[in-house]
């Protein structure tokens, strides 16, 4: 099995990328936040930081771009191949309005004769890998047939598909029956991305999908950012569910593993959140702006600990970094792995 580590933009950065791989179960791949082309000049700052491969040591690192525009996309991979890269990711995907309007992200999509020529010019032109992350339509999951037509005639990288439309930003279930036809009618390797959260989400996807070997986790990461360890700590364990007679025995040493597991992995994400804060800091962003980015990771964080309502309010609230340190150290003891 493969698993990737979905961009989100302002979150995922390098910063992120850089402590989640130090701290918990590798990603085969990762994805930088979408890159917007711009073809007068060169990356920005902020832009060159997360694209340099010596800020994501050790892992394989796969730049996302942004763009409706044929020339543009191209521009932007020449300036990617001179940091090394041999493939880049087309976002197809975003459901911002802001960028919907613009007819890039998951906007193109309403465009599938644009689309067409766009792709047509980008791989006669393009000589690195494209894989391609996408919804199934911007409006109505039937346009996905033709977009999924569109899609097979080019020599794309990687199809990795979020089975929603546009307007369902991430609300609504995920349309199964319309990654079960792309798992029929495809001609490109299939990744799915959507709504897994825990290890037994992945497990149902896995059972729904035998036929797929590869799954892009993102919002789910965020919630627990050890939820792919759990994943494969899971895997581990049920094949020797499956070879052991005894199970009661076996249900004894899944409560004892499952508690000795959720200690170790509270401490990692201590140290994981602590790496993030520090590498904010070293890198001048100032304690305010820091702290707002750790209060971003505990919005989703903070679903995992229901209970700790004082401590996550407290999180929101708080003007320095010793109240900060306080309030995450008590809502990680109520923090919920299992």
């Amino acid at each position: 099995m493969k698993y990737y580590l979905a961009p989100l933009e302002g979150i995922t950065t390098y910063i992120y990328r850089r402590a989640y791989h130090q701290h918990f179960a590798p990603m085969d791949k990762y994805f930088t936040p979408f890159l917007v082309p711009h073809t007068k000049k060169g990356f920005s700052t902020k832009e060159k930081n997360d694209v340099m491969p010596e800020h994501s040591p050790g892992m394989n690192l796969v730049p996302q771009i942004m763009s409706n525009q044929a020339e543009s996309f191209l521009h932007t991979v020449e300036k990617l191949k001179a940091y090394g890269y041999e493939e880049v990711n087309l976002n197809l995907g975003c459901p911002s309005k802001t960028v919907v309007s613009k007819g890039r992200g998951s906007g193109f999509l309403a465009d599938p004769d644009g689309l067409d020529r766009f792709l047509d010019e980008i791989f006669k032109k393009c000589d690195v890998k494209i894989s391609i992350k996408t919804r199934i339509g911007k409006d109505d999951p039937e346009e996905f047939a033709r977009l999924l037509d569109i899609y097979n005639q080019y020599p794309v990288e990687e199809l990795i598909i979020h089975p929603r439309v546009q307007k369902d930003f991430y609300k609504n279930q995920p349309n199964l029956g319309a990654f079960h036809d792309a798992v029929e009618e495809s001609k490109i390797p299939l990744c799915y991305n959507g709504d897994i959260f825990t290890p037994e989400s992945y497990e149902e996807m896995k059972r729904e999908f035998p036929q797929v070997d590869t799954f892009m986790l993102g919002r789910g990461i965020l919630m627990n950012p050890a939820l792919l360890d759990l994943i494969r700590m899971r895997e581990k364990t049920d094949v020797k569910k499956t070879t052991d007679i005894d199970v009661t025995e076996w249900k004894k040493e899944e409560t004892s593993r499952k508690m000795q597991s959720a200690d170790r992995y509270k401490k990692e994400i201590h140290a994981f959140l602590e790496q993030i804060k520090c590498d904010y800091l070293e890198v001048g962003m100032g304690e305010k702006n820091t702290l707002f980015k750790l209060k971003e990771l505990w919005a989703y964080m903070g679903q995992n600990a229901p209970e700790a309502k004082k401590a996550l309010k407290r999180i929101r609230k708080s003007q320095s970094m010793a109240d900060y340190d306080s309030a995450s150290r008590e809502a990680l003891e109520d923090f919920i792995l299992f």
